[in-house]
């Protein structure tokens, strides 16, 4: 069951969803790019004059496409920091923080939400 997030519940017990139409794929160097449809009519406009793209392509590096796939809807913070570590081990220290900071960015951008699912 999904309950609202409180600013004193702990972070690392919040799971990780991608929307649902979020648009990614994986390039042949196996790192994950995600792709931004510009739809909106100030997007339309600008893309008259400036003659920019239709859609906006952002390449995750390894520790971030890592991160990508590990968010699943089923996975909390502190079980993908998990992954990480047996994966990087101390190349990802300090670990805790530049996930943190890393889940708060896809947060922000709208490509994740995160849910509570345990009280």
């Amino acid at each position: 069951m999904i309950k609202r997030i409180k600013k004193n519940d702990n972070f690392l017990d919040l799971v990780p969803l991608m929307k649902q139409s979020q648009d990614w794929e994986t390039k042949e160097d196996g790192l994950i790019q995600v792709i931004i449809p510009r739809n909106s009519i100030l997007d339309k406009i600008v893309r008259i004059f400036f003659k920019t793209p239709e859609v906006m392509r952002i390449d995750l590096d390894l520790l971030g496409s890592s991160v990508w796939r590990a968010i699943d809807g089923k996975r909390n913070v502190k079980e993908i920091a998990q992954i990480l570590n047996d994966r990087f081990g101390e190349d990802v220290e300090p670990l805790y923080e530049r996930l943190g900071a890393y889940i708060n960015v896809l947060r922000n951008n709208k490509f994740i939400t995160l849910k509570k699912v345990r009280d």
